[in-house]
């Protein structure tokens, strides 16, 4: 039972699962930018390719 109990008591590994946690969440902000972002940069693409005289 005293084993248990230390068990349950030893905080140790919270501080890598707070880690895990917010590099999640930093991943998750990152793929969801980055799927922004990718449309604007061909919107970018876009105009510049239409504002090009055609050959």
């Amino acid at each position: 039972m005293r084993l248990l109990k230390a068990f349950l008591a030893d905080n140790r590994g919270a501080t890598a699962i707070e880690y895990g946690l917010i590099a999640a969440i930093i991943c998750g902000a990152l793929v969801s930018g980055l799927g922004f972002f990718t449309g604007a940069l061909q919107n970018v693409f876009n105009v510049i390719n239409n504002g090009m005289p055609a050959n």
